[in-house]
């Protein structure tokens, strides 16, 4: 994989996280947090838990498919980024626009109470 892949892959994991950890067991919380947020090794998490690599290995594939099918059946991380692109065009078409200045003001106040019901 290259570097990269591997970097959009530990982004896309960590945001999956952020989403869903509460759904996890603690054993997935624990070795994804080691392996993508702290950038452990696979023979360093398999030393602190008395385990096999290959044991750390599966344990972490499984933990970041129960996040691919959370993601698959309720989308959270995928509306998230829809709901940022609308911010940010309509940010954009306010800052483009001839709006009078009390529109402008108040599309701001709307769109700030949008982004803080996430």
């Amino acid at each position: 994989m290259s570097q990269g892949n591997r970097l959009e892959k530990t982004n896309r994991i960590n945001l999956l996280f952020a989403f869903y950890e509460p759904l996890l067991t603690d054993k997935q919380q624990t070795f994804l947090k080691y392996y993508f947020h702290d950038d452990f090794s696979l023979g360093e998490i398999a030393a602190e838990f008395e385990i096999s690599r290959q044991a750390v290995y599966e344990h972490i594939k499984r933990a970041e498919q129960v996040l691919e099918n959370y993601e698959t059946k309720l989308g959270l991380l995928s509306k998230h980024e829809t709901r940022t692109m609308y911010f940010g065009e309509l940010r954009r078409i306010r800052n483009e626009a001839a709006l009078p200045e009390s529109y402008g003001q108040r599309l701001n106040e709307i769109v700030d109470s949008l982004e803080n019901l996430e």
